[in-house]
């Protein structure tokens, strides 16, 4: 079952029409989160990021965050889902042939659930590589990099990783600028530690403002360790960290212990295992993501007492 602006529908009922601007011109915005003890982490920031996506593009959204929580609870218990992999999608919708001249007032909101994904918790005891990428990030579309349903720079980064070894090692792809900055995944953000203080790309560099990147700054700063925003390449990246992470909604903090360069070549990150910090930061992080969700209302109680 989809959630389909406010209500729920088939999955085959679902459908958007052909002259919606998310189809033609790849005008739709997205957002992914997972769910701890039932309840989307960091909701309000997801949504801020996307009303702001839908502010910059002319697209008429308007989604309160309680009545968002409800719903989501909605599609989860049509689903059997206790917790999920949550994507809330807007599309621009139907505005016919051609580039808009005004707003788009009736966007499709859709709301899309399924299992979280089976991680095996040695992924945190181990870590993954990282590869490096011959495919340049492109810019961003706009001031700042939107989470746009035009993927395609990030399919051609996938398409490029499966053609390496270290794919086949779970890696992720790590996308530079056109400078050769370090940049971030495919579908992560890159941390860096070194001599105890924080380092991540700066946002000039045109990457996501990704919601658990910033959940991650906050809790660095909490326990009082530094972090910078900065420009820094991949030499850097490969010679000066003593530990390397990357953040996503899903799979949290994922340590690196290894990196690819486009040759094939391997280097060591610290001593090979995941760093002091990088444990501490993920303890805090799901700390904290337990305990938003138990000072929450149980919204989905909350919603099965009401249907």
């Amino acid at each position: 079952m989809i959630g389909w602006n406010g209500t729920l529908l088939s999955e085959k009922d679902a459908v958007i029409p052909v002259w919606d601007h998310g189809f033609l011109y790849g005008l739709s915005l997205f957002e992914t989160m997972r769910t701890y003890a039932g309840k989307p982490f960091r909701l309000e920031q997801h949504l801020t990021r996307l009303n702001e996506g839908c502010h910059a593009l002319g697209i008429k959204l308007q989604l309160s965050a309680e009545d968002l929580r409800r719903h989501m609870a909605e599609v989860m218990q049509a689903n059997d889902l206790q917790e999920a992999y949550i994507r809330l999608t807007v599309s621009a919708g139907d505005q016919g042939m051609g580039l808009p001249t005004g707003d788009y007032e009736h966007p499709t909101v859709m709301v899309l659930t399924k299992s979280l994904p089976p991680i095996s918790p040695s992924l945190y005891h181990a870590g993954k590589p990282l590869q490096i990428l011959k495919l340049t990030r492109n810019t961003p579309e706009g001031e700042v990099r939107f989470k746009s349903g035009h993927y395609m720079n990030n399919i051609l980064a996938k398409r490029e990783l499966m053609q390496h070894a270290s794919s086949k090692l779970g890696a992720e792809g790590l996308l530079l600028t056109a400078e050769s900055d370090v940049a971030e995944g495919i579908v992560s953000n890159v941390f860096v530690a070194r001599e105890g203080k924080l380092y991540t790309p700066s946002l000039d560099t045109g990457i996501l403002p990704g919601i658990t990147r910033a959940v991650v700054i906050e809790i660095a700063r909490r326990i009082g360790v530094e972090v910078e925003e900065r420009r820094f390449d991949a030499q850097w990246l490969i010679d000066s960290s003593d530990e390397i992470f990357i953040t996503t909604s899903i799979q949290e903090l994922v340590p690196i212990t290894s990196i690819y360069d486009t040759t094939g070549d391997r280097a060591i990150i610290g001593n090979g295992t995941p760093g002091i910090l990088t444990q501490r930061l993920l303890r805090e992080y799901r700390r904290l993501a337990e305990l938003e969700s138990r000072d929450k209302h149980d919204f989905i109680e909350s919603s099965s007492k009401q249907v």
